[in-house]
């Protein structure tokens, strides 16, 4: 299994290896955009416009610095430009990662990002300390810090045009309470239940008014995940409640979720062979789905949600999805399919906004040489660092060696998100440093956690993987050379979109060898973050140890570039995955399914290219699919005439797979595996589990 990740990773890279190294964004350079907008975490999005500027923040838990904020001029490319601290300010051990106390799966989360008064507010709350607000005239700060205290959490804010401020909170049973103009605090008299409890009305609230009604998007989550809109005439109700949006999971199943033994509570140093992680049922929506996230109107008058999905191993992340109102309701997706959102869809038009690939641009620059005086934005630290541990030295991270029993309770550890949906992270570590107990290295941060790295042993050098999940460590005694050993290079391999990671390791940074097995990887609601690359060090003896540095940390993306996954110019097949055979013109002038071998002319199909993204479909025996007809009887069709031709827009699941979206009804083609029925035009989208017939795999014909 190593050997073929390895080999599919290398194989893309090759494809791309004339392009520039590009890192992930959604933009297809050509007009469209690909969900997610990120392939990395970011969880509990809010949405805000400020005239041609939008901003993005999100949730960053126990990490610091906190509370990222996002920028874009076209809602597709982002750039990190905020952050609203750089620590944790209450002076509480927890906070610092000090005296066996932690905030793991607390910490500050669900932002709310709004503009008023000539600033901007940010409100969320932190674990134990109640409601916090951060204010700035810039957005890219210095931001005050308000604690306001109270309870109220996952909260939304709105200003209201009589100069009232309103938090809206609460699972279930929903409340609205006035806060203080000046941030000191709630005004805890007004508060009052605006929704009850049986409405079947979830959390992570995004209040907002348009044309005198209030709108309240939110998220249930019994028994799987929803996103529901409830409106009223006045802040105070009554609400009425419709569902918005259910089951859009862009084809992407729920992800195993680590398990906590029965009755007890998650420990730092819990023996990992006590952990569950249970097989996925991959025909599950569970919180795959999109779901939690605010809505923003555009420029030219169009409205469009930012919601997030729970997205394998890699944690939350990001999806954008245009809004169609309905009836005074702003539901997702499009006329004609209504509650579901395409994965590839037209970038918002935007005045400035191009069809090309001169505005892409990724989040962040993940790679650090460390050479600045700085960390790059990407960077975070696990819990507050101490900040006379380390230092940027000579062109090196320098990080010295604390006491700690194992990773999770190593202070000044430093992480960055994993980026799939494939990527390699490789660093060098220099153990010249390191003292008799020093134990450093390239490590996950998740739960499970795992790690490679070196130990500075009573006898020499050792090479260890250490694995959480099976309490076990693979051990290599360094062999003795001319010269004492300077540095090893470090690398993570990682296929998120399958959850499973392993280590390699080299002395050359040319040649690397593999130690430990391969990993499964998890989501968990026990930190509340994916997967996360970590650079660590730490004394397992109990005392203050030596030093490790840390150099040329780099982030390979062999997927990021998707130029070439459009098969223009090719002549292929299309195999559904759900029957596993390709598709035939008929003579009969119908698109069916025929025998896994046919390789007749009836099952070669090209692209006609009609300019971003959109194209039609033509046999190679001359003939051009049209779609005829309505709903389940909406049969797919061959015609001679090019002018009968559907338009689709393609719709990219990577690695070949694909959907075709009729532009026209805004419905994706597609065939039952059970009935024996010909191919129509009534899918709404893809199932968790891609098998319902309506994606398909490209195979060039050569």
């Amino acid at each position: 299994m190593r050997k073929k990740l390895l080999m599919l990773l290398m194989s893309v890279g090759c494809l791309c290896a004339s392009a520039q190294p590009v890192s992930w964004t959604a933009d297809n350079g050509n007009g469209t955009f690909t969900n997610p907008l990120f392939y990395d975490e970011f969880s509990d999005p809010d949405i805000l416009r400020v005239g041609d500027d939008y901003y993005l923040a999100g949730t960053t838990m126990h990490t610091v610095p906190g509370l990222v904020i996002l920028h874009s001029k076209d809602l597709v490319n982002w750039e990190n430009i905020s952050y609203c601290f750089d620590r944790f300010d209450f002076n509480d051990d927890a906070f610092a990662l000090k005296n066996h106390k932690e905030i793991y799966g607390q910490g500050i989360w669900a932002p709310c990002i709004r503009y008023a008064n000539g600033q901007f507010y940010v409100y969320s709350n932190v674990n134990g300390k109640g409601l916090q607000c951060y204010t700035s005239k810039d957005i890219r700060g210095p931001w005050k810090h308000h604690n306001m205290q109270g309870r109220i959490y996952d909260l939304s804010v709105l200003f209201d045009d009589d100069g009232k401020i309103y938090a809206i909170h609460g699972y279930g049973e929903v409340r609205c309470t006035e806060l203080k103009p000046d941030m000191s605090g709630p005004i805890e008299e007004t508060e009052r239940v605006i929704i009850p409890e049986g409405s079947a009305v979830g959390e992570g609230h995004h209040i907002y008014k348009k044309d005198g009604m209030y709108y309240l998007i939110s998220t249930d989550y019994r028994p799987n995940g929803r996103t529901l809109c409830s409106r009223s005439k006045s802040i105070w109700g009554p609400y009425e409640t419709i569902t918005i949006t259910a089951d859009e999971t862009f084809g992407y199943h729920a992800a195993s979720l680590t398990q906590v033994p029965r009755g007890e509570q998650y420990r730092i140093g819990h023996n990992g062979t006590q952990f569950g992680i249970p097989p996925v049922d991959k025909d599950a929506t569970a919180c795959t789905n999109i779901h939690q996230g605010g809505i923003v109107e555009d420029q030219s008058g169009q409205w469009w949600a930012l919601l997030m999905m729970d997205f394998h191993s890699i944690g939350r992340t990001v999806t954008l999805a245009p809004i169609t109102w309905k009836d005074g309701w702003p539901m997702l997706g499009l006329e004609g399919n209504l509650g579901r959102a395409p994965r590839t869809w037209f970038k918002p038009d935007i005045p400035g906004s191009v069809a090309d690939a001169s505005q892409m641009k990724a989040p962040y620059e993940r790679s650090e040489d460390f050479n600045g005086k700085q960390l790059g934005r990407v960077w975070q630290w696990n819990h507050n660092p101490d900040d006379k541990n380390w230092s940027l030295k000579n062109g090196r991270l320098r990080l010295q060696a604390m006491p700690a029993e194992q990773l999770m309770w190593a202070r000044n550890t430093l992480t960055q998100r994993v980026i799939g949906p494939t990527s390699i992270a490789t660093v060098e570590l220099y153990v010249g440093g390191m003292k008799e107990g020093d134990v450093a290295g390239l490590g996950n941060i998740n739960v499970p956690c795992s790690w490679i790295g070196i130990e500075q042993g009573h006898y020499g050098l050792l090479l260890h993987c250490f694995e959480q999940a099976t309490n076990d460590t693979v051990t290599l005694g360094l062999a003795s050379c001319d010269a004492p050993l300077e540095k090893v290079w470090l690398r993570m391999v990682g296929d998120y979109d399958h959850d499973r990671a392993h280590y390699e390791w080299s002395f050359n940074g040319e040649t690397f060898q593999p130690l430990g097995r391969e990993m499964p990887l998890s989501y968990q609601l026990i930190t509340f973050q994916g997967s996360r690359h970590a650079l660590f060090a730490f004394n397992r003896k109990g005392i203050q140890g030596g030093y490790a540095e840390f150099d040329n940390f780099t982030v390979e993306e062999p997927q990021a570039n998707r130029s070439g996954n459009i098969p223009y110019g090719k002549t292929f097949r299309m195999v559904n995955l759900a029957t596993g055979k390709p598709a035939v013109a008929l003579t009969h002038g119908l698109l069916y399914d025929t025998d896994t071998n046919d390789n007749s002319k009836l099952t070669h199909f090209r692209l006609i290219d009609k300019g971003q993204g959109k194209v039609s479909l033509q046999c190679e025996d001359g003939r051009y699919v049209f779609v005829s007809g309505y709903g389940i009887a909406g049969d797919v069709r061959l015609t001679n005439d090019p002018a009968k031709a559907e338009e689709f827009l393609w719709q990219d699941y990577l690695n070949n797979e694909f959907m075709l979206m009729s532009l026209r009804t805004h419905r994706y083609i597609g065939k039952s595996p059970t009935t024996g029925s010909p191919y129509s035009m009534d899918y709404t989208g893809a199932d968790p589990a891609r098998r319902n017939g309506a994606v398909m795999r490209w195979e060039e014909v050569k």
